[in-house]
């Protein structure tokens, strides 16, 4: 069987209009006046305002329903209401004390907090973070190192 893609019989001799806007709206011509010189009347609300007012309106209602389902026991209004009610709970480090000689390389840096993980003195997620600071630290010491010497070749 074989197909063949022949046009239809109004496109054979069909050819784009040169003077045609490319986008929008094909009536809509660059230049022309406005079909509404005194614009969009006063006082005329847009359909999502009144979507808006009307769920507004049943807010405290909605909201009353849904905490009436929580205190039933309903474990997904129940979350919703948490959700919306208490704040979500934030990952808190606590304080730790360990020997770290700032003055040393970075990576001897990172070799001291390994340690002090091993050892059992500050965590695995605190030593992940205090990792990442020290490497935050290595980069803005870099910049500092280039500044300084882009500095010297400006100076010669």
């Amino acid at each position: 069987m074989t197909t063949t893609n022949a046009e239809p019989d109004w496109k054979q001799n069909w050819k784009p209009d040169p003077d045609a806007p490319k986008t929008g709206n094909p009536n809509w011509r660059k230049g022309m006046s406005s079909p509404n010189p005194s614009g969009r009347p006063k006082g005329i609300v847009d359909k999502r305002h009144k979507v808006t007012q009307a769920l507004l309106n049943d807010a405290h209602e909605i909201a009353n329903v849904v905490v009436a389902k929580a205190k039933e026991g309903d474990l997904q209004a129940a979350s919703l209401v948490l959700a919306r009610v208490m704040p979500t709970l934030a990952a808190q480090s606590e304080k730790v004390q360990f020997d770290l000689d700032p003055s040393a390389p970075l990576a001897q840096q990172v070799e001291q907090v390994l340690a002090a993980t091993a050892d059992g003195e500050i965590s695995p997620d605190n030593a992940k973070r205090i990792i990442e600071a020290i490497g935050a630290l290595g980069a803005i010491r870099q910049m500092d190192e280039i500044e300084a010497r882009l500095a010297a070749l400006e100076a010669s």
